[in-house]
């Protein structure tokens, strides 16, 4: 794993380590005891052994040093930010709490300001990581880190346009900075301009600055009718230069999606399974079956009905849930066309929130203890801090779109702090939809992804929980099947609208057109008219899938 650290952080330590101290003159060892370092070199030099051991994936010992620099010199920033960078990945609230503490004893710190910018990123809280970033430019204008996040919010805040000009800036400054390379073309991409985008991305080709991952970028800029000479390229990258397990896998994720193109499905399956292998991603599938089987036994219809009357009657919520690949992206799209609704992408609020009731980790008899913390009081504050996160994004809409596809986990949760939200649930055939989880790079996060008998096999744990929360809200969640809407476009949008409560407009007909950021893997779909060509895709691979299919059981319509 790489170093959690920025490349500038050597940059925070205010003197240099040296080996050991030096006592001024020689003296005999019995004579007179060695002269400890000056406290705050020894610090220093505890702080740099704590990044050596967080290079090394040591984390619990680097946590220690931290603490141990704390206890003799309290509110060290330096100290706080280490232990910031130690949650990263791993409990984002404690980095976002270290970070928050670092910038708070030295404020001046541009540094500081980014990576707790960065840590509210994570969480999609955009408004304080905007502000942090702008700190953090203020105080050091040139800091192309900071340049590439701000674009990177501004991108992930819907707001492409105003990304553009910071990429811009930073490649100025630095004209090879991989960030910068692939955050222009990236927020180009978002905005629909494809054709910019490929541009900038053949250049960071040509000068092999990102390679795997400018080729991956590349080729889902377009679909391929013949074969392009970046095949061969990728294939050469392959045989030819050792990209690491990472670049390995975004280079067979690129080879197989222009042989799936070009309809060489055997050859790209290949490229899509030697993708996954390299990333080597595990999931624990007993220990999220148990998690499953936790929440069907404790939210009942009857717990989540008495617990709803003290949340918020907002009508302004929708939240749109469903397998990744099921047609999110497309469902918002359609709906965000609509002069009344605002399409606000895929936000971790509600995850945040469970996590911190201590619904997502817990199991059994926890769950239930978890559940019990959810106060009449507190389900009040929780909407209403919800709600006003929402409203950030659009002050005017009657409907925010949260198009998070996991949310799916946590209907129980929005029943319960919106007893009027709408819940869209995405469905698409089994199989077409696992195959299509498979062939792209999810972060680890989706872990469940890289195996196709696992993937199967949870796709079956996620039929079950959503079919557990039809019964606990019985005629609340609108089943939006994919095929349908593929089948009779106009129809099923108007079913959409009607659902939110909103009259229909013409303009959900035509929601390829529509203007705003798309930052899913379904950004160059969703900028095309519908189309049928990802119907019984599956097929294609049929002889490549059977474990896929087999894990599915019943819920694979062969």
């Amino acid at each position: 794993m790489s170093n959690r650290l920025p490349p500038a952080w050597a940059k925070h330590l205010k003197t240099q380590p040296s080996a050991r101290a030096v006592s001024p003159k020689v003296v005999a060892p019995k004579a007179q005891p060695k002269a400890s370092p000056p406290r705050n070199q020894a610090d220093d030099l505890l702080l740099r052994q704590a990044l050596e051991l967080q290079k090394a994936e040591q984390l619990p010992e680097a946590e220690e040093l931290c603490l141990k620099v704390l206890a003799r010199t309290p509110n060290h920033p330096l100290a706080f930010y280490i232990l910031g960078t130690l949650g990263i990945g791993y409990d984002n609230e404690k980095a976002l709490r270290y970070f928050a503490r670092a910038v708070a004893e030295e404020p001046q710190n541009p540094y500081y300001h980014l990576s707790l910018g960065e840590t509210y990123l994570k969480l999609s809280e955009f408004t304080p990581a905007i502000r942090h970033f702008q700190q953090a430019l203020a105080l050091k204008p040139d800091l192309v880190e900071a340049l590439c996040a701000l674009g990177n919010a501004y991108r992930a805040f819907d707001k492409g346009e105003m990304a553009l000009p910071l990429f811009e800036k930073a490649l100025k400054i630095d004209r090879d900075h991989p960030v910068a390379r692939l955050g222009l073309p990236r927020a180009l991409a978002s905005l629909g301009r494809m054709d910019a985008a490929a541009v900038h991305l053949k250049e960071a080709i040509d000068r092999r600055i990102a390679l795997p991952a400018a080729y991956n970028a590349l080729v889902h800029t377009r679909k391929f009718t013949e074969e392009p000479p970046e095949l061969a390229a990728i294939l050469t990258e392959l045989r030819e230069t050792d990209h690491g397990s990472e670049g390995a896998a975004e280079l067979h994720s690129a080879a197989g999606k222009v042989l799936n193109d070009l309809r060489r499905y055997k050859e790209a399956m290949d490229h899509f399974k030697k993708g996954n292998q390299a990333r080597d991603q595990k999931f624990d599938l007993g220990s999220y079956r148990r998690w499953v089987d936790a929440m069907i036994e404790t939210f009942t219809p009857e717990l989540v009905a008495s617990m709803a009357a003290y949340g918020d009657p907002s009508e302004v919520p929708v939240f749109v849930v469903g397998m990744p690949r099921s047609g999110t992206t497309l469902t918002e799209q359609i709906c965000a066309s609509h002069p009344d609704v605002h399409g606000a992408g895929e936000l971790s609020k509600l995850r945040r929130m469970a996590n911190a009731i201590g619904l997502k980790d817990s199991l059994d008899a926890n769950l239930g203890k978890s559940v019990a913390t959810i106060t009449p009081e507190l389900t009040k504050t929780l909407a209403a801090e919800h709600l006003a996160y929402l409203r950030e994004r659009a002050p005017r809409a009657l409907r925010i779109v949260d198009k998070m596809p996991h949310n799916f986990e946590l209907v129980g949760l929005v029943g319960i702090l919106f007893p009027n939200a709408r819940i869209i649930h995405c469905r698409r055939d089994a199989i077409d939809n696992c195959i299509s989880c498979f062939v792209l790079q999810f972060s680890e996060a989706h872990s469940y992804s890289g195996d196709l008998q696992t993937l199967g096999l949870y796709y079956r744990e996620y039929d079950r929980l959503m079919r557990h929360w039809s019964k606990v809200l019985p005629g609340r969640i609108f089943e939006n099947r994919y095929e349908t809407l593929i089948e009779n476009q106009e129809e099923q949008s108007r079913r959409l609208i009607d659902y939110l409560g909103l009259p229909w407009d013409d303009a959900c007909l035509r929601f390829f057109d529509r203007d705003g950021s798309v930052n899913t893997f379904s950004r160059w779909q969703v900028r095309q008219p519908i189309y049928k060509s990802s119907v019984k895709r599956w097929k294609n691979y049929e002889s490549e899938i059977q474990p896929l299919i087999e894990s599915l059981g019943d819920l694979a319509d062969v």
